[in-house]
């Protein structure tokens, strides 16, 4: 979507490309490779179950209590970047739901970042320590009503959950501009690339701002089934209740080596 010329690069090196996103085969096949797409290791996943989802909500408190997952990345640079816009963002969702509650799942690599900016936070998220596994991680996707997320491979996984998302990102204004002129999509969201569809809203660059983000937060608060059938195509398209993509990753190579 962003560097398409990347797969003539690859052509060069590369016989055959195992996919792991349906829309990628025909740029691999373009440039000259064979291309096999074999689904996504998100759909084989386990799912976290409602009574999880209830007792994570126990564990920490929430109750029934409205809840936001807010997710700014995994690396320190765009942490830096677009969590103090999810403090604010957090500020004015309280502002207008009362009691709402909030939770940070904290990555490894920033975890001790995040810990730190959150001392400055007015309103505080229940930040979990990934020490606490992926079982809890998992929960807590589940027993939100709605996610805040920076771009990227986490939209899969809010997808998996069936969490009602709203995108986000924010860079350097030049780095921005230029990538914008390469796009040749006008989404980022794999969500949407996967379902061809556009119901995951996106504040990237300039419009990755508190007062953008928010009223569409709360619209999903109102109407949490919007997105449900986006969310359901995509894990149909990445394989979600069909073979295991690890075992079609293998079965796709085995096919392509030559006969004897």
């Amino acid at each position: 979507a962003w560097r398409p010329r990347r797969a003539q690069h690859m052509a060069s090196h590369i016989d055959q490309v195992l996919a792991l996103l349906p829309f990628e085969p025909p740029y691999m096949e373009a440039a000259g490779m064979r291309c096999d797409f074999v689904g996504h290791p998100i759909a084989a996943q386990p799912r976290a179950t409602e009574d999880e989802a209830r007792a994570f909500r126990a564990a920490k408190g929430i109750g029934d209590a409205p809840l936001a997952l807010l997710l700014p990345g995994s690396r320190r640079g765009e942490v830096t970047r677009i969590a103090p816009v999810l403090a604010e963002t957090l500020i004015r969702m309280v502002e207008a739901r009362p009691g709402l509650r909030a939770v940070l799942p904290a990555a490894a690599p920033v975890a001790d970042l995040l810990r730190e900016m959150g001392k400055g936070w007015t309103i505080a998220p229940i930040l979990l320590d990934p020490a606490e596994g992926d079982t809890v991680k998992r929960a807590a996707f589940r027993a939100a009503d709605v996610a805040i997320a920076a771009s990227g491979t986490v939209s899969l996984e809010l997808a998996a959950a069936r969490t009602p998302m709203v995108i986000t990102y924010r860079m350097n204004p030049l780095t921005y501009a230029i990538i914008r002129r390469m796009a040749i999509t006008d989404t980022v969201t794999l969500v949407n690339l996967v379902a061809d569809s556009r119901t995951v809203p996106e504040f990237l660059g300039p419009d990755c701002r508190p007062e953008l983000i928010v009223p569409a937060a709360l619209n999903l608060l109102k109407d949490p089934r919007a997105q449900d059938a986006a969310m359901a195509l995509t894990m149909e398209r990445l394989g979600e209740g069909g073979e295991d993509p690890g075992l079609r990753a293998a079965r796709a190579g085995i096919a392509r080596l030559p006969s004897r």
